[in-house]
């Protein structure tokens, strides 16, 4: 491909900021939720980008997923706080919900932040990325739509239920974990439908138990937990401190993403630790360089070119993908196409 293949960020972001303009979501939250799904794009992590704007739009369009995102607090106690999202735009939502945590650590050395009535925000490093960049260690995880049987069991009950960490690491900007409790994102095998490629046989099992390579077979069937009953075990407690604790839906009573009726009913779990209340923030960016400089100190393992911290993958993508611009795969294009049709932003169609 050449370069005239490369599409720039700012275009794609003002192409989706429209979409959702175009169905009442103000300025701003357009923008947030735009900018959202494109990052996802350049950290490499397509299975949670533009791939998922035509199921959000079509959420935005039924009024599943109300266009303006009334917060409301219904707990404000000190280092505790609970969120009704409202059901709206879920990145608002988890934005405001960072935003109260890391002001209540600062002002409490801890907090946490429950929300209920919420929508999918796309990927959890957006969010915690935020609490690390103001000196907080920041944890978020969220209930998600039923893909996963409960161990030993052959019905959809459990989300792949994501949770992130990030932590504050200087000039390395942030220690980052984000992760599903299934063994893959569900994203990643609705990528591989619309791509018609196969899948590991160790991702999913088909409706009968049986293992498969066939991704449309995957999302009739059950998608497998990491580590087998570990996963299981984790999804629960995600589940759990998300939707049963926040007062939000849990189990297969939320509805994901790619359900454009049915409100979602996500429920969210954010805690924010300052730092600072623990050493002084600079002392501790100093122990994470030297942690981080230990870690990478290693022999090489054969065919690999580095030693990763996590979340330095995504950076080095990004750093990347903002130089040369992004390539979208064929499906995703169109996808974009269809919606751009849909919503009258054909001008804006950056390709």
């Amino acid at each position: 491909m050449t370069n005239s293949n490369y599409i720039k960020p700012e275009d794609l972001i003002r192409f989706t900021q429209a979409v959702y303009e175009s169905e009442g979501v103000p300025q701003e939250d357009a923008y947030l939720a735009a900018d959202t799904l494109v990052q996802s794009e350049l950290w490499g992590h397509s299975s949670h980008g533009l791939l998922r704007l035509s199921w959000y739009y079509a959420r935005l369009r039924s009024g599943a997923m109300k266009a303006k995102t009334n917060t409301t607090l219904l707990v404000d106690s000190k280092a505790i706080a609970v969120m009704d999202g409202g059901d709206g735009v879920g990145q608002v939502v988890a934005k405001r919900a960072i935003e109260e945590s890391i002001q209540r650590a600062k002002q409490h050395s801890v907090s946490v932040v429950s929300v209920r009535n919420s929508n999918h925000y796309g990927t959890c490093m957006y969010f915690t990325r935020m609490g690390a960049k103001n000196g907080c260690i920041t944890i978020l995880m969220s209930n998600a739509g039923p893909n996963m049987a409960p161990w030993g069991g052959r019905k959809k009950k459990i989300g792949t239920n994501p949770w992130s960490i990030a932590v504050p690491a200087g000039k390395h900007g942030a220690v980052v974990m984000d992760m599903a409790n299934s063994g893959v994102a569900r994203g990643k095998i609705y990528l591989a439908q619309k791509r018609r490629q196969p899948i590991p046989n160790d991702w999913a099992i088909d409706k009968e138990g049986r293992p498969t390579t066939d991704p449309q077979a995957a999302i009739e069937g059950f998608i497998l937990p990491m580590a087998g009953h570990k996963g299981y075990v984790m999804g629960v407690m995600v589940d759990i401190l998300s939707g049963v604790l926040s007062g939000s839906s849990f189990l297969d009573q939320v509805h994901g993403p790619y359900d454009p009726v049915n409100r979602s009913g996500a429920g969210h779990f954010v805690v924010s630790l300052d730092v600072a209340a623990f050493q002084p923030l600079a002392e501790f960016e100093s122990r994470i360089d030297e942690y981080i400089h230990s870690l990478k100190d290693v022999p090489l393992a054969e065919g690999h070119k580095q030693v990763y911290f996590p979340g330095e993958m995504e950076a080095q993508a990004d750093a990347q993908n903002r130089r040369l611009g992004l390539l979208l795969p064929e499906d995703t294009m169109q996808s974009l196409r269809q919606v751009a049709i849909e919503s009258g932003q054909e001008k804006l169609l950056p390709f």
